[in-house]
């Protein structure tokens, strides 16, 4: 690390968006200050879709769902992902 920031307080959110905006942070850091990061716990971004199904189809995987204990959308999204890994 080269040098500490001293941060200021900031009145709101535009002047603190002003500031990081303004900061060269390779004054700050060299490459080997950083570490490697792992989330373990985010999870992907969805993104809802419509989808038609004819109506025994749609019962046929909530059945099979609920003989699985698990959610019909979770099922359908396990076969899709299967599908897709074939």
């Amino acid at each position: 690390m080269k040098k500490r920031i001293k941060l200021p307080k900031f009145k709101n959110e535009n002047e603190e968006r002003d500031f990081w905006d303004k900061m060269n942070l390779s004054e700050y850091f060299n490459a080997s200050d950083f570490v490697s990061a792992s989330f373990p716990n985010l999870k992907p971004s969805s993104k809802p879709i419509s989808i038609r199904l004819p109506n025994y189809m749609v019962s046929r995987v909530k059945e099979k769902a609920n003989a699985l204990d698990i959610p019909y959308q979770a099922l359908i999204k396990q076969y899709i992902a299967k599908g897709l890994s074939s």
